[in-house]
């Protein structure tokens, strides 16, 4: 079985994988952790303009973290006794995830919910939820308490 497992640097993308820990999977089932890193945009105004670098040193930062988050989950993950692997991808997460899934023919996509609802969710989106929708292959969705759903 493959699996792929979206992580951020939330407590709820923690939950999800100790969730995938705490199960029992197939013998010479795969685990693949993705984290994506969303560009960072120079917004300008009249008041503040940032200096010329900004933007690189933050899109940096950004990569910095999310390799950190990829390999502190694969790291987590290295006591299943399955084969793990990561990467960080660039990108809108909802878009990656499911992109990377496809192409990697993944059986099962995991991923957290924030469990935003509202205005938040609607300002922010939901990667949870786009993926369940989008995505080709089954998804499980980690609730922070660990239950799975979706």
């Amino acid at each position: 079985m493959k699996i792929m497992i979206g992580v951020d640097e939330s407590r709820h993308s923690s939950a999800a994988v100790e969730f995938v820990k705490s199960m029992t999977w197939p013998r010479g089932s795969t685990i693949e952790v993705v984290s994506v890193v969303r560009p960072v945009v120079a917004v300008y105004a009249e008041a503040y303009v940032p200096g010329p670098g900004y933007v690189t040193e933050a899109n940096e930062a950004a990569v910095r973290l999310h390799q950190e988050v990829a390999a502190g989950a694969e790291s987590a993950l290295q006591g299943t006794g399955l084969k793990v692997g990561a990467q960080v991808l660039h990108g809108d997460p909802r878009s990656e995830l499911v992109e990377a899934a496809r192409k990697a023919k993944v059986d099962l996509l995991v991923v957290g919910s924030h469990g935003r609802t509202g205005m938040s969710r609607l300002l922010m989106g939901s990667v949870a939820a786009h993926v369940v929708a989008h995505a080709q292959c089954s998804v499980m969705v980690v609730k922070l308490d660990g239950r799975a759903g979706s």
